[in-house]
This record gives C-alpha cells, structure tokens and sequence, in this order.
C-alpha cells in the first residue's frame, strides 16, 4: 500500500487466509479454496477457504469444550473486561490494514471503512466494560427462611453469521457483546469476505482470549451456515441477512434443538419529510441514507415520504445532492461511494429499475450502471410518482435506488410509513417537537432518527419490529440477549415435612 498518496494501491498477489479453529490457523489442505475479485477493479485480492461440514463440527467442538470447561465463561467480569480491553487496543492499532482488506472484499470507499473500524474500537470497550455490569436479580421478600436469585448465564456456543456489505461492523455489533457475557463463539461470514473476520481472529488470540472461545469457518451459507444452523452443540445463531433466509433460520432451529436466534433481517425503510424540516438538511440526509454503502444497507432510508407541499421542490434539492456523489474507485480517499459488491446484487438492482419503469414510476434520475474502465457501480437512482402497491415501493433493492410518497397530513404519513412488513429503521425531518415525538412514537421501527439518519453509538440497542428481524445487539441489551435466565430458590432451615 502506497500511504503517501491519497489513493491506496492494489495488492502485488491476493492474501491467503485459513481458517481458525480452536486457537489455530488451519490451511486449506485439499480443500476447495475461494477466490475473491474485488468488485471495484476486477483483479483476484483474497484467497479463502471452502469449509466442510466436518470443520464445522470440528469448530463447533471446539467452542463447546471451551464453554464447557469454563476456561471463558468461569472467569469474574473483570478478567474478561482486560482481554476485550487488550482487543481494543490492538484494533485501534491495526484499523488501516483491516479497512484496507474491507475496501478491496467489499467495494466500500476506504474513507468509510477506515471509519466504520475505528467505530468498532468503541465497541469492545463498552463491551468491556459490560462484562463488569452485567448482573441479575434478588428477592429478599419472599420470608426469613428463604432467598430467591434471578441470575444471567450465558446462553452458551453461539453461531455468528454475518453478510457481505458491513463484514467487520456487524460482527463487532456482537462478538464483543457475545463475549463478555461469557460465551464460546463460531464465526461464519461471508465468503465474498471473510478476511476481517479472520484478522479479528488473530486480534483476539493476541489479546488473550482462551483458544477456543472464537472461532472461525469460513465457506457458502448453504454448507457452512446450515451445517451450524442444524447443529446441536450451537446453543444460538445470530444471523444478520434477507428476511427470506431468515424464515429458513427459524425453520433450520425449529428442526434441530429448538436454539435461540438473533435476527437481523431486511427493511424498506421511510424518511418522513415535513414542510416545516430545514430542507437543506433533509436532503442532505434523505440522500446520504440511500447513497450510503450504495444503498447496500439493511437500515438505508430507501423510501422518501414527503410532505406534498415541498414534495417538487425537495425532490429537487435531493437529486442535485445525488448527482454531486463522488462515485469512484474505494481506495481513493476522496470517493463517496463504491462499487456493487457481488455481480448477482449488481443484477437484482437493475432488474428493480427496469421493473419500476415497467409498473409506471417516472425514473428521475440515474437508474444505469456506471462505466468507469472496471468493477460494478450504480448511479444514484430517484422514482418519483411512485405508488404504494408498486414493487419498488415495498421490496427491499439494497441499492442506491431512492423511491419518493408525497403525503398530505402527519396521519397519513405514519400510516404510509407503516404500509410495510419491515419495521428496522425510519427517519423523520421536523423542527416541530410535536410532530418529531408523534411520528417517533406511532412508526414501528426498531432505530428511530429525528432530524439525522444513520446515527448513533454503541451504547443503542439495534433491531427491528416485524418481519425485520427478533432481539437487541449492543448496548447491555445486547449482553443480555445472549443470556440465559435461572432463576434460583433458596431455602434456609428445617423444612417443614409434606409426608407425616
């Protein structure tokens, strides 16, 4: 990598990963091994690993000898808190090189991942320090002859299975939590990229987490991630991914032992603009939320309900936004937005363009595939007269494509916001309190926004309502989430006999 300029160079040859099972790296052997292109500029930058079933046992072995001896779990929340501190540390240290990796597996601009890995340093530190809060519960009112505990234990071997367009932030929205509430982990993430993860392997063997306790397979859902969705050593998945797939997580647990699940899943979510908004802002907003990643965003603010009243004139403030998006190779420091991550979402976003043509929406703005010499980009894409039965209205395109409601009064507003089955996200523009609180409190999404989008800290629980998924990461909900709740009676003295 050349530092001293302000674009990043590609690699000489792709780097070579293993997998990590139980503190070690495992080469590839005979297996099968997958070659990864970067989607920004067509050359080959990682080589990883096509695990088998039975490396899914063997790592799932692993994790469970680990929970089960308690070389993690036994241990007191502040032995815990040092290795999540001595992880954070050695991140903050290696952030360049894991964005780097994230840049050339993913497409996203270097900008944004170096940001994106920066904020996940934050994120093992207040896991840290939550592994020293956790606690449960006590009933000293139930008679001088007894006690009642309510205590939380860790759930167990929890599976973690992440997607291909936030690789390393969606997995530290979790490990960190997973792991100072005292459980054994197998990471699967995606095959288009792994390498993050695999680095975070190494992170965590240096900080002095106990071999075992992170483990890493690495291979296709259809392998990998369903021989651990059935597996019944795995006490819990998370998965984080479409709502389809997560239909058939529910089904995989409910044929095997019944396991916990964490769901993260798809959304279509609404950014409500009123009249009243600063509308400089909003539109600044409304197209940082669909531009963002390039759109590649479970919680990206792909429906734009406005107020009709400015509906033309913010349509045009949004597009003039959209239009100057410096759109370009990721490892250029000055781009804003990348490239498709995988050829077949690059397809499914230009199919739902064609097919909101075809159901009568008027393509404002972009809606082509962007030629730049190499990789897969997307221009900004606007609909307006846009119905809510059409299809680009409801299905989640997880690209830069933006749809545009005009809405006449708040309740009907809140009532289109509501018209979907999703509820992960939603964002609302007003400088009336009043109005901002209402509409706060009537959309069912799991994060909220008001007067900003695609905020916030690791503090925030995050999750949805409805079919966009089940659970809380982060924050201290997201150490409970991966708790089991015992609750222990305790009684004191001679007992009084039942039997004479």
């Amino acid at each position: 990598m050349d530092q001293q300029t302000t674009r990043l160079s590609l690699p000489s040859e792709p780097r070579t990963f293993g997998f990590h099972v139980d503190g070690r790296d495992v080469p590839a052997g005979e297996r099968e091994v997958f070659v990864r292109h970067s989607p920004a500029h067509d050359v080959p930058v990682t080589r990883t690993v096509a695990c088998t079933p039975a490396d899914v046992d063997d790592a799932v072995a692993a994790a469970r000898a680990a929970f089960d001896d308690r070389r993690w779990a036994g241990l007191g929340g502040a032995d815990r808190a040092a290795v999540l501190l001595r992880a954070a540390a050695l991140l903050r240290e290696r952030v360049d090189e894991i964005a780097y990796w994230e840049t050339l597996e993913n497409g996203k601009p270097i900008a944004q991942a170096r940001g994106e890995v920066s904020g996940c340093v934050g994120m093992f530190e207040l896991a840290a320090g939550l592994a020293r809060t956790l606690h449960g519960d006590t009933f000293n009112n139930v008679g001088d002859d007894a006690l009642s505990l309510v205590m939380r234990e860790p759930v167990g071997v929890v599976g973690v299975v992440t997607p291909w367009n936030f690789p390393f932030l969606i997995l530290c929205e979790r490990v960190p939590y997973i792991l100072a509430s005292g459980n054994a982990v197998v990471a699967k993430p995606s095959e288009f990229t792994s390498a993050t993860t695999l680095i975070l392997a190494d992170i965590l063997r240096a900080a002095g987490l106990p071999a075992g306790v992170f483990n890493v397979v690495t291979g296709t859902g259809p392998t990998v991630g369903q021989a651990m969705l059935e597996h019944r050593d795995v006490d819990m998945v998370s998965f984080t991914g479409s709502t389809r797939t997560g239909r058939a997580v529910v089904e995989a647990s409910a044929r095997s032992n019944f396991k916990k699940l964490g769901l993260e899943l798809g959304g279509k979510n609404p950014q409500i603009v009123f009249a009243d908004a600063d509308l400089d802002d909003a539109a600044d907003g409304v197209a940082f939320g669909i531009a963002f990643n390039s759109g590649q965003c479970c919680v990206s603010g792909s429906r734009l309900i406005v107020e009709r009243a400015v509906a033309d004139a913010f349509a045009r403030k949004v597009a003039d936004k959209l239009a100057r998006i410096r759109t370009g190779d990721p490892l250029d420091e000055a781009t804003q937005a990348g490239a498709i991550t995988t050829e077949a979402q690059n397809r499914a976003i230009l199919d739902y363009i064609e097919k909101g043509k075809a159901e009568g929406a008027t393509l404002a703005m972009g809606g082509t595939a962007m030629d730049l010499g190499r990789g897969r980009f997307i221009a900004p894409t606007v609909f307006t007269d846009v119905t809510p039965d059409m299809t680009i209205a409801r299905d989640e395109i997880f690209g830069p494509v933006l749809t545009i409601l005009p809405f006449d009064t708040l309740d009907e507003a809140v009532e289109m916001a509501n018209d979907t089955e999703y509820g992960l996200a939603a964002s609302v523009w007003s400088k009336d309190i009043d109005t901002a609180m209402a509409v706060s409190r009537r959309v069912r999404a799991g994060r909220f926004w008001v007067n900003t989008t695609l905020a916030g800290g690791p503090e925030l629980p995050i999750g949805g309502f409805k079919a966009s998924g089940w659970g809380r990461e982060a924050g201290m909900m997201g150490v409970e989430e991966y708790t089991q709740v015992k609750s222990v009676h305790i009684a004191f003295g001679p007992r009084q006999h039942w039997i004479d």
